[in-house]
């Protein structure tokens, strides 16, 4: 297929596909599939190697936030039966991160519900930090606490953190139907913050919300121009008591067309498979891993996810290794300081689902779980 070969060599030399070629990367057809996997597959093997980075969620703080995201079981009115709890403290947080840790994870990633740190939220999360490095050397932790204020992404830097994750979501047009408690210019305004700080970016998407094609190429379009050193895409976890609990409009093939689509705009990035991938790629998880490079290990912050020891024999089975905490993730010419090598201020969006990608048959309920262990628990968590 004449469009798979210019991707791969667009892919190689890190030139941006077309918003047309990356269109067409998501209206290929089923039959087309794994040509589409191989292909970009080919570019993440360029980059990455069959290397594999494992992440951990420790969630600091859960429910009870005042934004409106109508994705998320933490929002404002949620009426979902989720953990709720206040801060952890620095030793509680930093003993979660252990297990993970002790899984395989090198990257720990902080997060906190709300909608930004206040001065004190920035020192607890600050004494959390130098906790998890002071007991694990080598570890990364990425910090995720919504939007930030003026020198509060410079202070999270000098305390320690490596990484700091603010994600698009959805694309610009249609953000507004989203969240209305805060725009999409402030996220990426955070962004841009955290750059500016000499924090590696992390910013990311939210697939299968109901947006089309066109939402899903822009958003990752954007993402790229920000360019962060990590994108995670996330498939929607449907969970009851949210406004898109309903929403189930993602196939196993949808998703890996995503993926693919992603990994062909951001080549040499840190695309990471987040949320939702054991409701939505299901047994096709395996297939995932020729266009990410990165994934979750185990729960995630409300829900949980497939068992850890389920994870890293996933890995292996498929060919693929645990990347070790000596090894670099990025690519060389990206790898110098965080997002110091980017040559633009910008961040980067979300993915999401047209209705191509509607499901046949019922809506796979059956497949989401609240988290019950772990943070904010007196039962061991699953890494």
């Amino acid at each position: 297929m004449d469009l798979l070969n210019t991707l791969v060599d667009k892919g190689l030399r890190r030139e941006t596909p077309t918003r047309g070629e990356a269109l067409a990367v998501l209206a290929t057809s089923d039959d087309d599939l794994l040509d589409v996997v191989a292909a970009a597959g080919k570019v993440r093997r360029h980059w990455f190697g069959r290397r594999v980075k494992l992440n951990y969620l420790v969630n600091l703080k859960s429910g009870l936030c005042p934004e409106d995201c109508s994705y998320c079981s933490q929002r404002l009115g949620s009426k979902a039966d989720i953990l709720k709890y206040t801060w952890l403290k620095p030793d509680q947080a930093s003993q979660a991160a252990a297990a993970g840790l002790a899984g395989g994870a090198k990257r720990v990633c902080l997060v906190a519900s709300g909608r930004g740190p206040t001065d004190r939220d920035v020192d607890r999360v600050s004494d959390t930090i130098k906790a998890i490095k002071e007991q694990n050397e080598g570890v990364e932790v990425c910090a995720c606490l919504g939007l930030l204020s003026d020198g509060q992404a410079e202070r999270l830097r000098e305390a320690g953190a490596d990484a700091y994750n603010h994600n698009l979501n959805t694309s610009e047009s249609t953000y507004g139907d989203i969240t209305t408690t805060h725009t999409y210019a402030d996220r990426v305004d955070t962004v841009r913050k955290a750059h500016a700080a000499g924090l590696s970016a992390c910013s990311g998407l939210i697939a299968g919300m109901g947006e089309s094609d066109e939402d899903l190429v822009d958003v990752v379009l954007s993402l790229r121009e920000l360019d962060p050193d990590s994108v995670p895409v996330n498939f929607l976890i449907p969970m009851e008591g949210t406004p898109l609990a309903k929403e189930w409009h993602l196939t196993p093939q949808r998703c890996l067309r995503i993926l693919a689509m992603t990994r062909f705009v951001c080549p040499d990035v840190e695309v990471r498979i987040a949320g939702g991938r054991e409701v939505h790629l299901r047994t096709m998880q395996p297939l995932a891993l020729h266009l990410a490079n990165s994934i979750f290990l185990g729960d995630y912050l409300t829900s949980e996810g497939q068992a850890g020891k389920a994870d890293l024999e996933m890995i292996a089975d498929a060919g693929f290794e645990v990347e070790g905490t000596g090894e670099v993730t990025l690519p060389e010419h990206r790898a110098g300081g965080g997002c110091g090598s980017h040559e633009s201020g910008g961040a980067c969006g979300p993915a999401t689902a047209d209705s191509r990608g509607s499901t046949s048959g019922e809506p796979r309920t059956d497949l989401v779980a609240v988290r019950r262990r772990g943070a904010g628990t007196d039962l061991a968590p699953n890494a």
